[in-house]
């Protein structure tokens, strides 16, 4: 199983009040891998990136996206780094430009809390 698939199931289990529906990326090319739904928010989009440096890496058509669709657009990073603790972190897709040069260095919405997470994408 990919790195991303384990991140998707990971994200679906801890976030049970969201309905989500995986995208298939060759459909659309920069199109975020989640679409959540929630009746009290509406639709919301996040992408999902596992990193094993300090740079993530986004096709053109990611940071496109990312850069013109600034509103209810997330992206959920899961740190992997060896020789240190795993970590999720919530960035707003806006935050794209840190999270290419080093994402350690980059604010993020919420880390490790898998309650605040969930809270930030359906108040969002």
């Amino acid at each position: 199983m990919k790195k991303e698939s384990k991140l998707w199931l990971t994200v679906k289990k801890n976030t049970p009040k969201i309905n989500w529906t995986r995208l298939e990326s060759w459909a659309s090319y920069g199109v975020p891998d989640l679409i959540g739904y929630h009746d009290s928010c509406g639709f919301f989009m996040c992408e999902l990136k596992v990193a094993h440096g300090p740079k993530l890496s986004f096709s053109p058509h990611q940071k496109l996206w990312a850069l013109t669709h600034t509103k209810r657009n997330f992206i959920i990073v899961e740190q992997a780094l060896k020789g240190s603790p795993r970590s999720i972190k919530l960035y707003d897709s806006s935050a794209i430009h840190g999270l290419l040069t080093d994402h350690r260095a980059t604010p993020c919405l919420a880390l490790d809390d898998w309650d605040l997470i969930e809270r930030l994408l359906l108040d969002a």
